[in-house]
């Protein structure tokens, strides 16, 4: 662990010494060298499952692949903001970068923590630096009010699961990750019942579950790319981590008090859904789409089976590279065009036609199209889901053909069709722009041929 944790540390005082000149570049070169490291993490020898580097801190086939992901973003985050921020003074430059280094030191050590006290106080101080990125550096003038829905929505859900982890500590003397699932849980009761949802709530919230989802489109549309990458890729995945870790203490509770919870992730699946085929802004649209995905990850996550958790996990994951590279294709567009509204966005494909393929790989991935991971992960939900109950194929389906529709939709409005005039003469779009599309996709792709990297935890 702390092979990678300190040289993301000395990344900080690298950007605040270095020359204006080898900034972006030494800066991106060791943020890679970092996620190049952190794929050491994927070769687990442990036979206990956890590998260990200190009593507070280690890995399992769990956080590995979100530990890898996190690590894997960084570099990408730089080459996607090096463009818009060039124009900037220096020393904002040095803060973004610095904060983007600093939000990657709480997510390493959010999803490496085996306290769970740790955990959420990593959970917590992701807000900061994210909050920074979007109030400071958003795109609109809305991006104060965004942030402000960010920071009380995540808050108001986070308190009830601090006071509800203080007295699981009064009540069984720990909260360690790797004991607590070994401890008697507290017999059924009204109170407990309160505290199994002030468990669960924080990380509904930040997934987020649809109800409770509002502060994320908000947060998408006025964020830089860097942010809403950020927020698109790992930021949502702590709330399914936690989900799945606190679960394993919740068990004997969660088989009925699921139900509303698992009821509200699947109508989301369709609302939302519904709601990104009446969108006119492209990262509004984006934004829909991960509330969409992410409720089926929720589903699959509280019915507490196998299957249902790997799906969740390879969801995650699959999801998180694919929702991250269509923000940078938005950003690409958006950059050129000074628009995000489909359309007056049409017809790319005769102007960019490299940029075109992209776009249409991305939709692809988007839709679940095999051999993409997408799918193995919505078709193991949805198949535990079925064991489960079997009308819910019902509700899975139909939101599986919503998100066909949305995503094919966004495709032919933003690439097909005849170019407008004022799209005329637009600059050519840039080897980093290609660089950093690939960077999300070959992994994504890559990942189909060995699966078990991501679901080594269930199996």
């Amino acid at each position: 662990m702390l092979k990678i944790l300190i040289p993301t540390v000395m990344l900080i005082p690298m950007i605040l010494v270095i020359n204006k000149k080898w900034l972006w570049t030494t800066t991106t070169y060791q943020s890679f060298t970092i996620a190049m490291l952190s794929l050491i993490w994927l070769k687990s020898d442990s036979e206990t499952g956890w590998g260990s580097s200190s009593t507070y801190l280690a890995t399992d086939a769990l956080s590995t692949p979100l530990l890898v992901l996190s690590c894997w973003l960084l570099p990408l985050m730089m080459l996607a903001s090096q463009n818009h921020l060039t124009t900037e003074p220096l020393a904002r430059q040095r803060v973004f970068m610095m904060l983007l280094t600093v939000l990657q030191v709480f997510l390493i050590l959010a999803f490496g923590s085996t306290e769970i006290i740790m955990f959420y106080v990593m959970f917590e101080a992701t807000l900061i630096p994210t909050l920074m990125v979007i109030t400071r550096w958003g795109n609109q003038k809305e991006r104060l009010n965004a942030g402000t829905y960010f920071l009380f929505y995540t808050l108001a859900g986070s308190l009830p699961l601090l006071i509800a982890l203080l007295i699981l500590q009064k009540d069984t003397g720990t909260l360690s990750m790797i004991i607590m699932q070994h401890t008697d849980t507290p017999n059924p009761s009204w109170g407990d019942k309160i505290w199994w949802a002030g468990c669960l709530i924080a990380f509904l919230v930040k997934m987020p579950l649809y109800g409770v989802h509002l502060w994320l489109p908000k947060a998408h549309v006025e964020a830089p790319v860097a942010g809403s990458m950020v927020l698109a890729a790992v930021l949502l995945k702590l709330g399914g981590y936690g989900m799945i870790r606190i679960l394993v203490i919740l068990s004997p509770f969660t088989k009925e008090l699921a139900y509303p919870f698992i009821i509200l992730a699947l109508w989301g699946i369709i609302m939302t859904g519904s709601i990104c085929l009446r969108q006119t802004d492209l990262k509004s649209m984006i934004a829909y789409s991960s509330v969409s995905h992410m409720g089926l990850v929720a589903a699959g996550i509280l019915i507490q089976t196998p299957w249902g958790f790997t799906g969740a996990v390879i969801l995650m994951i699959a999801h998180g590279l694919v929702s991250s590279c269509l923000f940078c294709l938005a950003n690409t567009s958006y950059e050129r065009t000074h628009s995000r509204t489909l359309l007056l966005a049409r017809g790319m494909q005769l102007i960019f036609p490299l940029a075109a393929t992209w776009w249409f790989i991305a939709s692809l991935a988007n839709l679940a199209l095999p051999p993409m991971p997408n799918l193995m992960g919505e078709l193991m939900i949805m198949t535990s889901m079925f064991n489960w109950s079997n009308p819910t194929i019902i509700l899975t389906g139909v939101g599986t053909l919503i998100t066909a529709g949305y995503s094919l939709y966004m495709y032919l409005m933003t690439q097909r069709g005849p170019a407008p005039l004022h799209v005329m003469g637009l600059e050519p779009t840039h080897t980093r722009e290609h660089l950093l599309i690939v960077l999300h996709l070959t992994p994504v792709i890559l990942l189909i041929t060995k699966p078990e990297l991501m679901w080594g935890w269930c199996f």
